[in-house]
């Protein structure tokens, strides 16, 4: 199992923080048992956050796909008068 990166362990732990702090508040709960069921439910929350977040891939550029030897298209030489027809000087 890969090791989890940064993001996933910040924004694991910012959802266990806030949702069992929005949760305590909504259900107004003061009984242990409840606490502690908000308390795994902030936790369970926090963990399903932190492994689908997608982890960060190195991933090298697309390189261009090389063309086809029929594609290569070779300019034609032109030659001017007497340019290159010179022997000596």
């Amino acid at each position: 199992m890969p090791r989890p990166n940064a993001a996933q362990i910040a924004y694991g732990s910012a959802t266990v923080v806030f949702s069992t702090v929005a949760l305590l508040l909504l259900s107004r709960t003061t009984g242990t048992l409840g606490i502690v069921v908000v308390c795994a439910a902030g936790l369970l929350l926090g963990l399903v956050v932190a492994t689908t977040l997608p982890a960060h891939r190195r991933s090298r550029p697309a390189a261009a796909p090389l063309p086809r030897n029929d594609e290569i298209r070779v300019p034609p030489v032109r030659v001017g008068a007497g340019a290159d027809t010179r022997i000596g000087s």
